[in-house]
């Protein structure tokens, strides 16, 4: 019986069921993240070394240029020292040609050891400066006395106590000087 049952099922025609038809909803294509490149692990190392060894070639450029300064300015910084140490020689000479003497052998002599000395500096490239009549200048003069003149005008050097020297741009020793007001 329940085979019957089946078959009388399957020939009564069924009501139609109302559907509504929904119309297809067309796949959007859903937004892919831009392709990302896939990076070779090996390509990866090697710009990594790459970048690794570029550093290392700057920093090495960089210490040479800068051991190459030091050394420079080293030999500067000596020279300088030397000359500073040999000053007090030239100021001795200097008060010696001041005194007053009878015996020209001994200025003579005093002169051209003061000539040779002046010419040693100059080859050494060192300048010597503070003139009576010259400018103040605070970078290159110490003054340590000031005079009221009418002569002079206002600073302008007055009287030297000490010559000045300079290595290039390096002040080895500044000039004391009296500055007219």
């Amino acid at each position: 019986m329940a085979k019957k049952e089946k078959q009388q099922e399957e020939k009564t025609p069924q009501t139609p069921e109302v559907t509504e038809e929904i119309p297809e909803i067309p796949e959007t294509e859903t937004p892919e993240a831009p392709e990302t490149e896939q990076v070779n692990p090996w390509e990866e190392k090697y710009n990594a070394e790459r970048d690794a060894h570029l550093r290392v070639a700057a920093e090495f450029d960089n210490f040479r240029k800068r051991t190459v300064k030091e050394k420079e300015a080293s030999y500067g910084n000596g020279k300088a020292d030397a000359v500073a140490k040999i000053l007090p020689v030239y100021d001795n000479l200097e008060r010696a040609l001041n005194q007053e003497t009878s015996d020209a052998a001994y200025k003579k002599g005093v002169e051209m050891t003061m000539n040779e000395l002046v010419k040693i500096l100059n080859s050494l490239g060192v300048e010597i400066f503070g003139e009576i009549g010259d400018a103040f200048d605070p970078n290159l003069h110490n003054a340590v006395m000031h005079i009221d003149s009418e002569e002079l005008e206002e600073n302008v050097i007055a009287q030297v106590f000490q010559k000045g020297f300079k290595i290039g741009d390096k002040i080895v020793r500044f000039a004391m000087v009296q500055v007219a007001n």
